[in-house]
């Protein structure tokens, strides 16, 4: 993420630098990596945290979906009156060898 301060600021510290043009030591080097990593293991956490809860609300909802789509289906009759009607029917047809 950028930083929203302004380039050329008067603050004693936070100031900005490019490290490439500037000649920083080693260890100004490793110690401006060194807290880049611990900004970037917070920053880590938080969107895993994040990406944790959007999963489980995801999955709830699709668990929430297939089950809703059993429970309907198990209550449709469609089939069942449709057999009761080709066994009314039958019964009611006239009687040849093929029955």
């Amino acid at each position: 993420m950028a930083d929203k301060t302004p380039k050329e600021s008067d603050a004693p510290f936070a100031k900005r630098i490019d490290p490439t043009k500037e000649g920083l030591s080693q260890e100004q080097m490793y110690f401006i990596k060194q807290v880049e990593r611990t900004q970037w293991k917070k920053k880590t956490q938080m969107l895993r945290g994040r990406n944790t809860v959007t999963g489980l609300a995801i999955g709830a909802l699709v668990l929430g979906i297939y089950g809703y789509t059993f429970y309907s289906v198990s209550q449709e009759k469609i089939m069942d009156e449709i057999d009761e009607e080709a066994k009314r029917a039958r019964m009611q047809g006239p009687r040849t060898g093929a029955n």
